[in-house]
């Protein structure tokens, strides 16, 4: 069953965060994910010069992972990291496709991407069945100095989040659909810096 529609924006950054912190999600195997939880860091395998994806929102992780069983993600982590971090990589981001009425043209788009570390990418929310949901979700892409600030200088905390994952899932599995959203983490709009250039 789809979850009822909602007044929401359709696209609309909603994440836990406190005042200084946003918390995103990412999945790894256990042989990367369990070292950055336990130490609270990330490894020196860890690939800095990589493009990294974060994703504030839990249940698109879980889509994107299919709650944790997907292989080679099977072990997932709540990246605790600093709200100056996020906005500094949200300013200079460019969307990772052209659209037409944010870019004056593609050239310009093709530009912007080549001259950006950081890109965005709005994907449909999901439902507690992982059915897609009427409005977007950010995904935040990191790459270059991006990437290795997000390791080395955003990062408060990593935590494991694999076995309360599974629990919902078994809980949306067993139809115990309330209990299953009681442990969901509380999301709520983010107050992002303006996102125009990023067609919100």
């Amino acid at each position: 069953m789809r979850e009822a529609r909602t007044d929401r924006p359709g696209r609309q950054i909603r994440a836990a965060h406190t005042d200084t912190t946003v918390t995103v999600y990412q999945a790894y195997s256990p042989a990367l994910g369990l070292p950055a939880a336990r130490d609270g860091r990330f490894p020196p395998a860890w690939k800095r010069e990589r493009m990294t994806w974060i994703k504030p929102s839990f249940l698109w992780m879980m889509y994107r992972c299919g709650w944790a069983a997907k292989d080679g993600q099977q072990t997932v982590l709540a990246i605790e990291i600093t709200r100056e971090g996020f906005d500094h990589a949200l300013r200079r981001a460019c969307l990772s496709h052209y659209e037409r009425g944010t870019h004056a043209d593609r050239e310009s788009w093709r530009r912007a991407l080549r001259g950006s570390s950081t890109r965005v990418q709005w994907d449909p929310e999901r439902d507690l069945h992982l059915n897609p949901l009427g409005h977007r979700s950010l995904q935040l892409g990191l790459s270059g100095a991006a990437s290795r600030a997000y390791a080395d200088e955003w990062t408060v905390s990593i935590r494991d989040v694999t076995a309360p994952a599974r629990e919902i899932h078994g809980l949306v599995r067993a139809g115990e659909e309330a209990a299953a959203r009681a442990l969901l983490p509380v999301e709520t709009p983010y107050p992002a810096p303006p996102l125009g250039h990023l067609g919100a």
